[in-house]
C-alpha cells in the first residue's frame, strides 16, 4: 500500500468503501455528509458538503488524490481542485458501473485485492438476489409498480437514468416514472396517472417518517406506502455488499413467495 497517498474524498458512498478497503491513514479529508464509518465522520477533517466544498480547506490538506462524483459533486468546484492535485471523477448510474468504480479506486490506492474481493461478494449476493426474482416471476408474480420518492415540498423521484432505479430493477420493481430522467418533481395528481402499488418513502435525502405514511396514506388509501432504506437504494460503494441481503427482506414484504 502507498503510504504517501493524501486522500480527500466528496462522496459519502465512496468514503465508506475507502475505510473497507483499509485507507484509514491515507483518507485525510471528507464531507460531513460522509457519517460511515461513524469514527470518521468524528475526527476526519470536514471540507464542507458534496455541493459546498471548501477548496482552500482541501488545499491546506496537501492531497494528491480527490476522488469525486459527477452527479454528487458541481462541476466548478471540482475544476477549481484539479490545478493542485489529481482528481478521480467517477460516474456511477448503475451496478456494473459501481463494481468497475470500486476496481478503480483499488488500482488507484494499491489495494487491488481488497476491492476484488468486495466486488467478488457484491457480484455474489445479486446473483442470489436475481435468482429469488426469477423464482417470485415462476410463482406468477407480476412486477410491482413503485413510485420511489426521494424529496418533499416538492415531491421527487427517479427517473431511468439513475442508480435507485436500477437498483429498484435488480430487486424486479417496475419504476412507475421509469419515462422520466434524472429526479423530477412530480404532483399528487401525477402519482394518481401513474397508479402505482407501492410507494416507497426513502430515508434519505429527506428523512421520511412514518408521519408521512399517514398523510400520504389520506391521498392514496389503495396503495401499499412504507419507508425504505436510501443509502442501499443509492449507496455504490461497499456498501453494496449488504444492500441485496436487505433487498431480499423488502422483496418477502411486498411479494407472496
Amino acid at each position: 500500500m502507498n503510504t504517501n497517498l493524501r486522500i480527500v474524498s466528496l462522496v459519502p458512498s465512496i468514503t465508506e468503501l475507502l475505510y473497507d478497503l483499509g485507507l484509514e491513514e491515507q483518507v485525510v479529508g471528507i464531507t460531513k455528509f460522509c457519517v460511515h464509518p461513524n469514527h470518521w465522520f468524528r475526527s476526519k477533517t470536514r471540507i464542507g458538503g458534496t455541493k459546498n466544498i471548501a477548496v482552500d480547506k482541501i488545499r491546506s490538506l496537501s492531497p494528491n488524490l480527490v476522488i469525486a462524483s459527477k452527479e454528487e459533486n458541481i462541476k466548478e468546484q471540482i475544476e477549481a481542485i484539479a490545478p493542485f492535485t489529481e482528481v478521480l471523477l467517477t460516474d456511477v448510474k448503475n451496478l456494473d458501473d459501481a463494481l468497475a468504480m470500486i476496481q478503480t479506486i483499488g488500482e488507484k490506492t494499491n489495494t487491488s485485492e481488497k476491492a476484488n474481493i468486495i466486488t467478488q461478494k457484491i457480484k455474489n449476493n445479486f446473483s442470489s438476489l436475481g435468482a429469488l426474482r426469477h423464482r417470485s416471476y415462476a410463482l406468477g408474480n407480476p412486477k410491482l409498480k413503485v413510485c420511489y420518492l426521494i424529496w418533499k415540498d416538492p415531491y421527487m423521484t427517479v427517473g431511468a437514468d439513475t442508480f435507485i432505479h436500477d437498483m429498484l430493477s435488480h430487486c424486479g420493481f417496475e419504476n412507475a416514472f421509469v419515462n422520466q430522467l434524472r429526479y423530477p418533481s412530480i404532483t399528487m395528481d401525477d402519482i394518481l396517472t401513474v397508479s402505482p402499488s407501492h410507494l416507497f418513502l426513502s430515508s434519505e435525502p429527506y428523512p421520511f417518517s412514518e408521519k408521512h405514511i399517514e398523510a400520504l396514506q389520506k391521498e392514496f388509501p389503495s396503495t401499499n406506502i412504507q419507508l425504505v432504506d436510501g443509502e442501499y437504494f443509492s449507496w455504490y460503494g461497499s456498501r453494496l455488499m449488504d444492500a441485496a441481503t436487505y433487498f431480499k427482506t423488502l422483496i418477502r414484504q411486498t411479494i407472496v413467495l
